[in-house]
């Protein structure tokens, strides 16, 4: 099985701005028809609607996520394997080119979540990791509600670039970008500039 469409992950310290962009990205991206065909997936949403944790940190304000269980729903959505280039792989490209813009298999998600170690490697055909200057970062957080403890935390992980190391860590180097992400016009270029790419992405691949 492969997909059509490649599987974006957003990453980066909550209040970065993962919500916007996924969304934004979605709702840019259309398909020769015109119709909108990527998922977003707001993993903290849906880890707390499908009860996809194990229990609450009521002093961090945070669930334990099922890992488990989030990637075995997940896991059928993904569309299996990417295929290389046309010039590299023109079966596998056939058979993408098979893949209804309807059918659940066809990938196109848009993983939205503060940790990215999670999803297997071979998910992910883009890693965006979001940065942003702490010092709208905090009052972004302030803005949210969150405890100073939690604030701090958040802070101090993102000055210390922790998401982005993780994302190091996890996925190989080339699939890694890194975006600032600070205000309205950093947010338009950044939509402009994934959207782009996936459509660079499918011609490669004969798909567009």
């Amino acid at each position: 099985m492969v997909r059509a469409y490649p599987n974006i992950v957003v990453t980066g310290t909550p209040g970065t701005g993962k919500t916007t962009l996924a969304n934004q990205i979605c709702d840019t991206f259309t398909n020769a028809s015109g119709d909108r065909v990527l998922r977003h997936i707001d993993v903290g949403s849906l880890v707390k609607k499908n009860g996809f944790h194990k229990s609450y940190d009521e002093e961090w304000e945070t669930y334990e996520v099922d890992e488990d269980q989030l990637l075995d729903y997940l896991e059928p959505m993904t569309g299996g394997t990417a295929p290389d280039p046309l010039e590299e792989d023109p079966s596998g490209c056939d058979d993408a080119r098979e893949v209804g813009d309807d059918q659940d298999t066809r990938g196109g998600l848009v993983l939205d979540w503060h940790t990215c170690d999670v999803w297997p490697e071979r998910w992910a055909d883009l890693v965006i990791v979001l940065r942003c200057d702490h010092q709208i970062l905090w009052k972004r957080l302030e803005k949210r509600g969150y405890s100073e403890k939690k604030i701090a935390e958040n802070n101090e992980a993102e000055i210390m670039g922790v998401v982005a190391d993780d994302a190091t860590d996890s996925y190989a180097p080339e699939s890694i970008v890194t975006l600032t992400s600070e205000n309205a016009e950093e947010m338009e270029s950044n939509v402009e500039r994934v959207v782009q790419w996936i459509h660079a992405w499918r011609q490669q691949r004969g798909l567009e």
